[in-house]
């Protein structure tokens, strides 16, 4: 089985590419192959924003994430810098702005783009959406 490594670019009420990013992970999952990091970058770090509202007959697909972080324990982890330049910020970097709000929730957490090259050292496949 392989090891992949994937990166979501779209952000999930704008194209099919985090859909389609979500499916693919999870289709890949259940076909026994290990996922070792999803690394939300450029307006893929939209995704999980917890102020996300799908209308109920909308594919909520920040739920979806977590639903399969909680299944399969992947890591889940947002691209700092595009993060903050979104408008999606964790509680950590509200503390350190003192800002009194964040909408980033665990299990997705920030990193960098170093966090996503040493994954695509290890992961036999980076597979970008």
């Amino acid at each position: 089985m392989s090891n992949f490594i994937i990166q979501v670019n779209g952000a999930a009420n704008t194209g099919s590419a985090s859909y389609t990013a979500y499916r693919f992970t999870k289709a890949s999952l259940e076909q026994g192959h290990q996922i070792s990091l999803v690394f939300f970058y450029q307006d893929g770090v939209l995704n999980t924003s917890s102020f996300n509202s799908p209308a109920s007959d909308e594919f909520d697909l920040t739920k979806a994430w977590i639903e399969l972080n909680h299944q399969y324990q992947i890591k889940l982890v947002n691209c700092v810098s595009a993060s903050l330049r979104r408008g999606v910020i964790s509680k950590m970097e509200a503390d350190e702005c003192q800002a009194k709000h964040w909408n980033m929730q665990s299990p997705f957490e920030m990193g960098g783009l170093g966090e996503l090259v040493t994954g695509i050292e290890r992961a036999d496949r980076l597979v970008s959406f």
